[in-house]
């Protein structure tokens, strides 16, 4: 797991060499495994429909932000966002004006009211149970994600709110396994990320690309996911 801090101390010690702050590349082994720990799995497995296959929007991503929070982060959330199309080549994504009109709705919440907006807007269901610090919802079907809903808490620190926003949302997109063995991902509960990392992008990348089609399986991209993630380094890089 990297240190942000260590690291920001490094690059500033050699500002003026040939060594740059951006991470080496990941070696296509690093990247086909990552794909498949994060795409072919699923954290909460009842949530969606048919875990092990590849899940994905393939209309425009309308997102629309509910702040409920006492703290209005309503713009940080744009700004993150508004970045993603930027950072993944294949998404098309915008701010829709109403809930109505979004297919990926967060909802930042203070720690008090999480459960409740768990319950109410993402299970409906009064009784449920309610897991995690935060919490992404996607269903899914065989054409590609319908809709995903995301609750992020607010009030219990900076990391915690940067940490749930980026990963809820990126796990919202299609990835939404967590494994302890990514170390350079904030796809692992273990891991110490609050940013879109170089890693994370990369796979973002592989599962965008307009090759990789709803429904796939591992077997079925297996042959074609080295070419992929090879274009996805060049395209992050």
């Amino acid at each position: 797991m990297h240190c942000i801090r260590a690291l920001f101390v490094f690059c500033v010690l050699w500002a003026g060499s040939a060594i740059s702050c951006k991470a080496q590349p990941f070696s296509t082994e690093e990247l086909l495994s990552g794909f498949e720990k994060t795409v072919f799995g699923l954290e909460y497995r009842s949530w969606s429909w048919r875990p092990y296959l590849v899940k994905k929007f393939t209309v425009p991503v309308r997102f629309y932000v509910h702040n409920l929070a006492r703290k209005n982060r309503t713009p940080v959330v744009h700004r993150f966002l508004k970045g993603l199309n930027r950072k993944i080549r294949g998404l098309e994504s915008t701010l829709a004006s109403t809930p109505e009109t979004s297919n990926f709705q967060i909802f930042v919440v203070d720690r008090t009211q999480y459960s409740d907006v768990v319950r109410k807007s993402i299970y409906r269901d009064e009784s449920a149970d309610v897991p995690g610090r935060c919490l992404v919802r996607v269903v899914s079907g065989r054409r590609g994600i319908k809709r995903s809903a995301a609750v992020i808490v607010s009030d219990e620190g900076e990391f915690l709110f940067q940490r749930c926003l980026v990963e809820e949302v990126l796990q919202g997109l299609g990835p939404m396994n967590d494994d302890q063995s990514l170390s350079h991902s904030v796809f692992n509960d273990t891991s110490r990320h609050s940013r879109f990392t170089v890693f994370d992008q990369i796979i973002l990348n592989m599962l965008y690309d307009p090759r990789i089609k709803p429904g796939m399986s591992s077997k079925q991209i297996e042959t074609l996911l080295p070419i992929v993630a090879r274009d996805a380094k060049l395209a992050v890089y």
